[in-house]
């Protein structure tokens, strides 16, 4: 994690202030952003397999999003490719049976959650459960994202620095 890693974009941070954005860059060139991440999120969780992470995000549906429809199916998917892709996804499928249209809900995490801190796959969970009652990225959803996980933006930010540093050449941090 010392070695002196090259200047990257950081793209994942578009959204962000440039002030910020600079220090993410300062922090990936001089090769501490790695540390800095480990430091504050030092141990990967214990949700490896399928069922742990239908327990854990059914935990936290039940406590939250009751109302909602039941999910289809919850899990890792080595298919989603975090680096070009997306973190997870929330899909709604839909099918004629007879008479009925019948829906189906699925939620798929990326692969590596299954190796990182506990607070990355937690928000990236509660980013796809708050797509069951608010699909736009807006004002309403990013508040149901806080009120199931008061530190979302700060995971949010967390995580986004973290795929920096994995871009810019990085070592993963959890294994």
């Amino acid at each position: 994690m010392s070695a002196t890693l090259p200047p990257t974009p950081v793209a994942y941070l578009a959204g962000y202030p440039q002030a910020l954005r600079d220090q993410v860059q300062q922090l990936i060139a001089a090769g501490e952003l790695g540390a800095r991440l480990h430091q504050r999120y030092p141990k990967a969780h214990t949700v490896r397999n399928e069922r742990a992470l239908q327990e854990y995000v059914g935990e936290l549906k039940s406590r939250y999003l009751r109302s909602t429809p039941p999910l289809a199916r919850i899990s890792y998917d080595n298919q989603i490719h975090v680096i070009r892709n997306a973190l997870g996804t929330h899909t709604t499928i839909s099918r004629v049976q007879g008479l009925k249209l019948k829906t189906k809900r699925e939620i798929r995490i990326a692969m590596m959650f299954r190796t990182m801190p506990e607070e990355f796959l937690r928000m990236i969970v509660v980013h796809e459960l708050a797509h069951m009652k608010e699909r736009n990225h807006d004002k309403a959803f990013y508040q149901l994202c806080c009120h199931m996980e008061p530190d979302y933006h700060q995971l949010e930010f967390d995580l986004r620095a973290y795929l920096c540093w994995l871009e810019a050449g990085g070592q993963m941090l959890w294994e």
